[in-house]
């Protein structure tokens, strides 16, 4: 009787834990992507001194500095994280506008009034073309800046080695999605199961431009050792690190 109860409990505990893995399996982009859908009032964007940019294939594709206009030292793309929308993100315009640079803060699709769901390959696909679009409307240099999952997005697109970006900025970002996904999940083997890799240290062995790293000590979302991790995987020739002992996440 006892070995016959030992293995139901066995056999119960076993069906639970599948059952929990499959909805996490199912339910993962769901974990990942938290989009504000609504697309910003005109009145709101103006007055963060940014304007819907409508790219050259008349789909709009996020909100671009209204400044400079002409002689900009180049274009500064961001990518943004798994929350909210672009337009939270104006502080990037903020500081960077007035060094002379013309800002688009980018938005995915599927946020921030723009149709479609967030998946690695929708995003990085729509990346791409946007990378090319801006080539085509204001020429190089180019750069992309990418937070969190920002950082996946832009090591995912750069890893094209056609497209023209001089330069990438990646903030707070992580080694692989599968290393987080197991240390926010550990005793499940997500692992194994995830379906958007975003592997940085994979996609950026073949980017030849410059790479700056911005890595938080304090980062209870992405711990700092994936992003060591990332760091030691990428050639000392064309990169900068800046480490903040003392800062978390956000």
């Amino acid at each position: 009787m006892f070995n016959s109860l030992f293995i139901r409990t066995i056999g119960f505990i076993l069906i639970v834990y599948l059952t929990l893995t499959l909805i996490l399996f199912v339910t993962q982009r769901k974990l990942l992507y938290f989009p504000d859908r609504y697309l910003p009032t005109e009145e709101l964007v103006k007055a963060k001194g940014l304007k819907y940019w409508v790219a050259p294939d008349n789909n709009y594709r996020g909100l671009i500095s209204q400044q400079p206009q002409n002689n900009a030292k180049g274009t500064i793309i961001v990518f943004h994280g798994n929350k909210g929308t672009a337009l939270d993100r104006s502080y990037y315009a903020d500081a960077l506008v007035p060094l002379g640079y013309r800002v688009l803060l980018a938005e995915y699709p599927g946020y921030g009034g723009r149709e479609g769901q967030p998946s690695e390959l929708v995003l990085v696909n729509d990346a791409r073309k946007t990378i090319k679009l801006i080539h085509q409307a204001y020429g190089n240099p180019i750069y992309v800046w990418g937070e969190s999952l920002g950082s996946g997005v832009t090591a995912s697109t750069v890893a094209d080695p056609n497209l023209p970006v001089a330069g990438i900025v990646l903030i707070t970002p992580w080694d692989s999605l599968s290393n987080l996904a197991q240390i926010a999940y550990p005793f499940f083997p997500v692992k194994w199961i995830v379906l958007d890799k975003f592997n940085n240290v994979k996609n950026l062995k073949s980017f030849k431009g410059n790479i700056a790293l911005l890595i938080a000590g304090k980062d209870t979302v992405v711990p700092a050792k994936l992003a060591k991790n990332l760091d030691r995987s990428l050639p000392n020739n064309n990169k900068k690190l800046w480490f903040l002992a003392d800062a978390g996440h956000n």
